[in-house]
């Protein structure tokens, strides 16, 4: 078993059955809340969806809103204005051109407005349980930092990711490369000393090669 294949294999020891921390009910609340968490906690997006799914959680309910209103309602997730332009549009592709159900795939996800490759990857392994690995600030930083996918841009990470990776387990060790990054491997003060993985760690605190 090579370095990568021990990481993994630990990685799925301590995350396996990980979900999202993003709570939805369907791939159109999973969509609006992915959106929603750019740059933002999963706790406040949370409490934010809480209140505004009661009454607005399909595509048509939603634009029932002004972009005013819309960016009232999501306001303490940052850009606002910006998240409610993407929210209305997608919704209005939706409706315009998916008879008012959230794409399956990730080319037709793309197509949305406001939809990146990131998000697309997301809806597609949570809602519609398809193969893809999510890079986001977590899975880029861990994956650099463990060696699993050395990468400047998250396209770079993401491709690696994919050769490190069976396939069967993409949308898996997304969620585990996340939820390490949360509680163990973080941005700043990551807990080294506590990490399971320090010993197979290129970047553990010590390491010339730490980043």
């Amino acid at each position: 078993m090579d370095t990568k294949e021990e990481i993994l294999k630990e990685l799925e020891r301590l995350y396996f059955g990980s979900r999202p921390a993003l709570l939805y009910r369907s791939p159109y609340e999973l969509l609006v809340a992915v959106i929603l968490s750019a740059q933002c906690t999963d706790e406040r997006v949370n409490k934010v969806t809480a209140e505004l799914f009661k009454e607005y959680d399909t595509p048509e309910k939603m634009l029932a809103l002004s972009q005013e209103e819309l960016e009232r309602q999501i306001f303490s997730c940052g850009f606002y204005r910006n998240k409610a332009k993407h929210i209305l549009s997608a919704s209005q592709d939706i409706l315009e051109r998916f008879r008012g159900e959230v794409p399956a795939t990730q080319e037709e996800l793309q197509t949305l407005a406001g939809v990146g490759r990131k998000t697309a990857n997301v809806v597609y392994s949570v809602a519609f349980d398809g193969d893809a690995i999510a890079v986001d600030t977590h899975v880029f930083r861990v994956s650099n930092r463990l060696g699993l996918a050395a990468g400047k841009t998250p396209a770079e990470v993401e491709k690696g990711l994919m050769q490190a990776i069976p396939k069967e387990n993409w949308s898996a060790a997304h969620h585990w490369l996340i939820w390490h990054g949360r509680k163990v491997c973080h941005s700043q003060r990551p807990a080294c000393e506590e990490c399971t993985l320090k010993h197979l760690c290129p970047s553990s605190v010590g390491n010339d090669r730490y980043v």
